[in-house]
């Protein structure tokens, strides 16, 4: 399982670089992405989700203690923060901004397909890291538990329909992309 896992996550590494740093880099920048994407919603969502506010703030808080702790276990292994890092805040605002115009259904549908995304990912990489990188395990195994509750909290909130599916084919793919340039920089 973690060699077919391991597979999955291909990356060329630089010199010096684990698959563990990799994941690390890559997840803290995506993060990074996230508190972005539910800052800029929440701008909005005073207007567009009033009744989402809460929830929000929640989410914020729990991405700003997940990227902490990649951002510590970074520097405690003496690694810069991942490439695509700006490109993940950038992508976030603008994510955040477009669906938090659009109300309570986009907010929700975003994390929803973004955290669908981030738990099979983090899934993987858990089974391929098991056996060589325990600190990186350790933190994506205490950071999953958040990330369930994100999409399980959000998808409680869907009514289904033509849009709600349109939206998840799209900021899965997105994110699916953003991931993949992170891991092959």
């Amino acid at each position: 399982m973690a060699a077919r896992a391991s597979a999955k996550l291909t990356a060329r590494l630089a010199p010096g670089e684990t698959l563990g740093d990799r994941v690390l880099r890559v997840d803290h920048a995506g993060e990074h992405g996230a508190v972005c994407v539910y800052r800029a919603q929440r701008r909005l969502a005073r207007w567009t989700a009033p009744d989402l506010l809460s929830e929000i703030d929640e989410y914020i808080a729990h991405e700003m203690r997940h990227r902490a702790l990649f951002a510590a276990e970074l520097a405690r292994r003496g690694q810069p923060r991942c490439l695509s890092y700006p490109v993940c805040a950038t992508l976030g605002t603008l994510l955040g901004t477009l669906t938090g115009l659009l109300g309570r259904h986009a907010i929700s549908a975003t994390t929803v397909a973004i955290e669908r995304v981030v738990l099979r990912h983090m899934a993987q990489q858990i089974a391929a890291l098991s056996a060589s990188d325990p600190a990186a395990v350790l933190i994506l195994t205490d950071i999953l538990a958040e990330e369930q509750e994100h999409h399980d909290r959000s998808a409680a909130h869907l009514p289904g329909g033509h849009f709600q599916k349109l939206l998840d084919t799209g900021v899965a793919a997105a994110t699916e992309a953003v991931i993949w340039i992170g891991m092959r920089r």
